[in-house]
């Protein structure tokens, strides 16, 4: 399960663009609470906050509690807009999350154990399809990465939907049956090599 990370909010009397700029003018980044079948709150956060949390790696899958006037809600960020020149935070909506609601989310894949890997060792490549998956999981279920472990693989080995340990109740959402995550690779240098070397051997024996 993703792990939860706490973040404090103030309540926003006005919605719309008249509230958002208001909010941005009091050095605050406008945002809103929807989803969960409840009315939608408007909030406003700390831009050094968000900004930490954008810079932090799994930052739509990661679960976050937002308190707002003493009341916490358990919540996805669905989006950020940002500034198009400073890439600062200009505004941000948080998805209302319930443990046995699923929910859609973009999971980053992450390899491990390439050291253990024979076919790695021997020069072979990491060719990468699937840098993240979208899965749908309920909301205490949503992974905070899906690992992939590349221990005792060789060259010509691939990884598929197929070998992924998934949470309980989590699935890949995809219209291929079995897609590939990741190969592994003939070291193409080495083969270029081999065959440039095997063109000089026979024109000297010609």
């Amino acid at each position: 399960m993703s792990e939860v990370t706490s973040l404090s909010a103030e309540a926003r009397d006005r919605a719309g663009k008249g509230g958002a700029r208001a909010t941005r003018r009091d050095g605050l980044v406008p945002g809103v609470i929807y989803g969960a079948k409840q009315s939608p709150v408007s909030i406003a956060v700390s831009p050094r906050d968000l900004w930490v949390q954008m810079n932090t790696p799994g930052l739509y899958s990661r679960l976050f509690d937002v308190t707002v006037g003493g009341k916490t809600e358990r919540v996805l960020c669905r989006d950020i807009q940002k500034h198009k020149v400073s890439g600062q935070p200009l505004n941000v909506d948080f998805l209302r999350v319930s443990g046995d609601a699923k929910v859609h989310v973009k999971v980053s894949v992450h390899f491990v154990n390439q050291d253990k890997s024979p076919g790695l060792k021997k020069g072979g490549v990491l060719n990468i399809v699937a840098h993240e998956l979208e899965i749908v999981a309920p909301g205490d279920a949503i992974p905070e990465e899906i690992v992939v472990d590349l221990a005792g693989l060789e060259i010509g080995a691939s990884i598929h939907l197929s070998n992924l340990t998934l949470p309980k109740g989590a699935a890949v959402v995809t219209h291929e049956k079995d897609a590939t995550i990741a190969t592994i690779a003939a070291p193409t240098v080495s083969l270029a090599t081999e065959g440039a070397a095997a063109e000089t051997t026979g024109e000297a024996s010609s």
